[in-house]
């Protein structure tokens, strides 16, 4: 073996067991959620699932109204941008949308207009980063205001709700 090819050979193994350390070195270990396909709120080490409903949908001369029971969520969070936890099998992290509630009438609303399906409260920026095979980490791009709120997938339903304080 030539001293030049022996060179090559080291520093081709130096590389190989550096890449292998780094992705050693980012493989997620912190808590991992109980449930596939709800979202968890992330508060330090411990995950709070979040409150899962089927909103009702129903028009409205405005537009398309999504409404949840209840005045507040029962889970509550300080943190204005909030982090949340999802273990996936059918939702896809990306699909994700946050929206504000308006408080009426006893119950959580959005109000959704046009052909384009507008919601007329503001929808927030979602970051969304891949921590593992299936786990995703989803957080507000973008400080939230005191109130309810709802991370829906699109096309669904499904709302995983949540107050901040």
């Amino acid at each position: 073996m030539t001293r030049r090819s022996f060179f090559d050979l080291a520093y081709g193994a130096l590389s190989f067991a550096a890449a292998q350390s780094l992705l050693a070195a980012e493989k997620y270990d912190g808590p991992r959620p109980k449930k596939k396909d709800v979202l968890y709120l992330v508060h330090a080490d411990t995950l709070i699932e979040t409150e899962t409903v089927t909103a009702s949908q129903s028009a409205d001369k405005e537009g398309t109204v999504f409404a949840v029971p209840g005045e507040a969520s029962p889970v509550r969070t300080p943190l204005a941008e909030p982090i949340f936890l999802l273990a996936s099998d059918e939702i896809t992290p990306d699909s994700l949308g946050l929206y504000r509630f308006d408080v009426r009438n006893g119950r959580r609303e959005i109000l959704i207009t046009g052909k384009k399906r507008r919601s007329s409260t503001k929808q927030f920026h979602l970051s969304v980063r891949v921590l593992d095979h299936g786990l995703a980490r989803i957080e507000a791009s973008e400080a939230l205001d005191n109130g309810e709120y709802s991370i829906s997938p699109e096309g669904s339903n499904t709302a995983f709700c949540f107050g901040v304080y």
